[in-house]
């Protein structure tokens, strides 16, 4: 049959089974709406107050379903509106495909009113992008994006799309989908050195990064860790992997990890990278960072590999393939010593840094024990981020929800939208700081529009918590621009914006709030006051080692 282009793209998103989108119309996009509005029995689209806001909702539904999230944007403004969006997801291997237009053929290279090469302005930040002035090319790049969006280590793909394309013919056929690339092959060799590792070990750590979620691992590598007694450390990609009420969960490792985590890292023998990359997050001084263990990588983007700390020994692939083959000759055993060792750092509590005003782990874990296990949190970027990781209850993958390697502030909120869309079923709770909030909070009118309960959790300290706690330790306290001295009203706000708003100044108001918010059919923001002065503790400095954390 022959269709126009604004057909094949909408047909190739049905072959792929997408049923919802998110984006912002514009006049080199006008074709594609008009056919989408032709499809929306069967495409649903919802429309964002900006941009980049469409383009962490399309990343939070990926993150909250395991499928493609998917952006529709023009050209000039609309589609570089999502580079910040396109890069959070290429930072934590989110698959999307974000699908822009451009102006016809005629104008591109003229400085035409709104064109871009986004193609060229994304290179370093997808997988792959497409620039297609030829109808012939379109329907290729279009499977070819969401094949590879999928495949390996996953990510965004861009296809750029001229207006003139959108209206042009061509036949077409409806196929299923291309089949992802094949997955790297377990190395025999390598898997029996490091069963054998393992097997040896007297003091094993597993690190456990996102990959892990990637790959639907959880099941495989909770059956390794209990089968061979070896605690685990996790990143922020790979938080609920192993539940907060497992006792070989040692919490999240690096800057802001646990004093078990980063001890258990710096004293083992064996460390078992299992889909996780060692940033700088994580391995803050490389050459000192597990020093005393024989360091494992398993991951399946063979570039990873010693690019940040050098191994000992490695395996190309992915990590469900891996220990699907490597727990049957793997020893049942126990470490007695050493995990009465590791208990006794994860029992270790730490000073709080105020003794008055509202405790961000109390609040935290209010919500915690007043939301099920099923719920989504979501977050933005900061100190709220860091206590959430830290303190939130979480016993499910993907359910913790944030930007980890870009640290996109203004993220939460868009996510927390895509999520919710995709799983309606679940309770969403976007948590977040006053800094971060600002940067995308009018997409309150995209959740009401949409009557979306999602529940808006600010911790409002009146400073951007984090960077003033680097200017307070680091800085002699020469506070330069982390004091804006906003006067925003969120309840005021959140009524403006057709929400509902509260305002909270203890833990008592904050849990009688929440109550109320778990009711409402619709976002509801809920303001906590907290002290400029609460820090993200423990802290191990940039280039640093466990030895020189910051306890108080």
């Amino acid at each position: 049959m022959r269709l126009t282009g604004s057909q094949i793209v909408l047909e190739v998103l049905l072959d792929h089974g997408v049923d919802t989108v998110f984006g912002y119309p514009g006049g080199a996009a006008l074709n594609i709406y008009d056919e989408l509005y032709k499809y929306s029995d069967k495409i649903k689209h919802v429309m964002t107050a900006h941009e980049q806001g469409a383009s962490h909702a399309a990343d939070g539904y990926a993150r909250a379903t395991g499928k493609t999230g998917v952006v529709f944007s023009t050209s000039g403004p609309g589609a570089t509106n999502l580079v910040t969006g396109i890069a959070t997801a290429y930072m934590d291997s989110v698959p999307m495909v974000a699908i822009t237009s451009n102006v016809t053929n005629d104008l591109i290279g003229r400085d035409a009113f709104q064109e871009i090469y986004i193609a060229g302005i994304t290179i370093p930040i997808t997988k792959m992008n497409y620039f297609v002035n030829d109808i012939d090319n379109l329907e290729d790049a279009l499977r070819n994006a969401f094949r590879i969006a999928n495949s390996g280590r996953k990510g965004p793909v861009l296809v750029d799309i001229t207006k003139d394309v959108t209206a042009a013919k061509t036949e077409f056929t409806n196929k299923a989908p291309l089949p992802l690339d094949p997955k790297p092959e377990v190395s025999e060799k390598q898997l029996k050195e490091i069963v054998k590792l393992i097997n040896n070990a007297e003091k094993p750590v597993a690190y456990i990064g996102g990959g892990c979620v990637a790959s639907d691992a959880e099941k495989e590598v909770k059956e390794l860790l209990h089968k061979a007694d070896i605690p685990s450390v996790h990143t922020l990609m790979a938080d609920g992997v192993v539940s907060c009420e497992d006792a070989l969960d040692l919490g999240l490792v690096g800057m802001h990890g646990t004093v078990a985590a980063n001890r258990a890292i710096d004293q083992a023998d064996l460390i078992l990278a299992l889909g996780a990359r060692f940033s700088d997050r994580v391995a803050l001084n490389t050459k000192k960072w597990g020093r005393r263990a024989r360091i494992v990588q398993v991951d399946i983007d063979a570039s990873e590999i010693d690019k940040n700390v050098e191994t000992y020994t490695c395996c190309v692939a992915d990590v469900k393939d891996f220990l699907t083959q490597a727990l049957p000759d793997v020893a049942k055993t126990t470490h007695p010593e050493w995990h009465d060792r590791v208990t006794a750092w994860k029992q270790k509590v730490l000073p709080r840094t105020m003794d008055h005003g509202t405790d961000p782990m109390e609040i935290l874990h209010t919500i915690s024990d007043m939301c099920d296990e099923d719920t989504i949190y979501v977050t933005d970027v900061g100190q709220h981020q860091m206590w959430s990781a830290q303190y939130l209850h979480m016993r499910k993958p993907k359910k913790f929800l944030t930007s980890g390697g870009l640290g996109t502030m203004g993220y939460g909120y868009g996510a927390a939208i895509g999520a919710k869309i995709g799983q309606p079923d679940c309770r969403v709770v976007h948590l977040t700081g006053d800094g971060s909030f600002h940067m995308n909070l009018n997409e309150a009118c995209t959740a009401v529009s949409q009557n979306l309960p999602i529940i808006t959790v600010i911790f409002n300290n009146t400073v951007l918590g984090m960077v003033y706690q680097w200017q307070t330790i680091f800085y002699d306290r020469r506070y330069s621009s982390t004091m804006p001295a906003r006067k925003t009203d969120y309840v005021k706000l959140a009524e403006g914006f057709g929400a509902k708003g509260y305002h909270t100044e203890s833990l008592e108001e904050f849990r009688a709030a929440m109550e109320e918010a778990m009711k409402v059919d619709g976002p509801v923001w809920i303001e906590v006051m907290i002290e400029p002065e609460e820090r993200v503790l423990p802290m191990i400095p940039g280039g640093k080692t466990v030895e020189e954390i910051i306890l108080d």
